[in-house]
Order: structure tokens, then sequence, then C-alpha cells
């Protein structure tokens, strides 16, 4: 197993040194893909590049959002041999030290995803921790499973060649709702999520890129989307439970 880390960046300049130095101390690749920030920001990424010699770049010419930018990181972790990718937030919510944690279950789970289960202190915003309720009720719907306890956060190992076969195939959310999406779809395939607790926190100065009208709209599609594709594959979905169950 090879494995490197992803970060989608578009704009966070603040505490991503602080990230990358931290990250290198595991000596893996990292793909930080530039989602089109400002030229200040992208000329700052550049001299990185120079400062961690783990660190490949990625550029987006324009901003597509986090999940196109995901999946661009995905796609080169591909072409680097990487069997599996860690995706890290930019902006230092995430708890670094659980890397290890990360590892060590993909390790013992190749062919999952192994997916952070936030636990939040006072700092996260209260309409985004209820709104978080809303996303879990449509996932335990479009899955008829309460197996993915948690869809949105971004601190996550992928299994590489499964995850880019579903992105060859179809075409997913660019924006916010890509994280949401693609755990959904892989479990249609049967790729199966493992969860764990990890702190989540939201630093006072952080940058928030969800716009909540487009963003919402295009949550709200999706989940239109997933649900009629659910009632598609209900009959597999509820055979696979019966199976289970009858093991």
């Amino acid at each position: 197993m090879s494995y490197c880390i992803i970060i989608p960046n578009y704009n966070h300049r603040s505490v991503i040194a602080d990230v990358l130095a931290d990250l290198s101390q595991l000596q893996l690749p990292i793909v930080m893909v530039n989602d089109g920030s400002d030229p200040a920001i992208s000329a700052y990424f550049e001299t990185l590049t120079a400062q961690f010699s783990c660190l490949t770049l990625v550029t987006h010419s324009e901003n597509q959002g986090k999940g196109a930018a995901v999946q661009t990181g995905l796609r080169t972790a591909q072409k680097m041999g990487c069997s599996h990718a860690i995706q890290v937030d930019a902006d230092g919510q995430h708890q670094l030290r659980d890397v290890a944690h990360l590892l060590q279950l993909s390790e013992q789970q190749p062919n999952c995803v192994i997916s952070g289960q936030p636990v939040y202190d006072e700092s996260v915003p209260k309409h985004r921790l209820y709104s978080r309720y809303i996303t879990h009720f449509w996932v335990w719907v479009e899955t008829l499973s309460f197996a993915i306890k948690d869809s949105m956060c971004g601190f996550r190992v992928y299994p590489v060649d499964a995850t880019v076969a579903l992105l060859d195939t179809v075409s997913l959310g660019k924006r916010m709702d890509f994280d949401i999406e693609i755990l959904v779809r892989l479990y249609w395939r049967g790729v199966g999520t493992v969860f764990f607790p990890t702190q989540v926190i939201y630093p006072e100065d952080g940058i928030s890129h969800f716009r909540p009208l487009e963003d919402n709209i295009a949550i709200s599609w999706m989940h239109t989307r997933l649900f009629f594709g659910m009632l598609v594959r209900s009959p597999m979905l509820l055979l696979r439970k019966v199976r289970r169950y009858g093991n």
C-alpha cells in the first residue's frame, strides 16, 4: 500500500505552512491543489514547493470548487502510483495527530473509505451543526441504512482506484456537494466506510467558502438525484441488508 496526502486549497494561506510542516513529518508525498487562488496567494504557494520537498503543487487556472480540487488530487494520486489518498483540509480544522490512526485503520481495511466522525467544541457555528443532521437524514434514506454516520467530514482516506473508477463513470458535484455524494455512490458500489471520532475545530479567523444560496441549492439538487437513484437501486440495497443480517 502506498499513500499520499491531498489538500484542496482555495485562498487558505494563514496556517498552510504549519499544516504542511506537520504532515511532512509523515514522509508521504503531498499533493496540494491550488483551486484558482488569488495571484498573491498562488505565488506564496509556489514558494512552499521549495520549502517542502515532498510537496507537489497542482494548479487550477480558475476556481472550480473543493470537490473539483479533490477529484484533481485523486487523479494525480493515481498517476503517482498511490493506492490510497488521505484528504486533509487546508485551514487547520483537522487534528493531524489522528492521521496515524487513519493510516492504521486503512491498512486494516484497505478496500474501505476511512473517515473522521467530527467531535466539535464550542467553536462550531450552531446553524452548521444542525444543518448537518438534515444531510445525515437524507444520506440514511439514500443508502437505506445508517452505515454512513457522517458524510460531510473532509478528513478521509480513499482507496484510489475504486474512487477514480467512479469518477470516470459518473459526473459528481464539484463543490461542497462532493464530500456527501462520493460516500453515497461508493456505498452503492459496495465500498464501505469506516468511521472514527476526531476533534474538528472552527478557527476564529477561518475562511469559509460555503455559499449559502448556491451551495444549498446544489446540495438539495444532489439529494434529489440521489433519492431517485436510491429508488432504482432499492432492490439491490435491500437484498444486501438481508444477506448481511443472514450472515
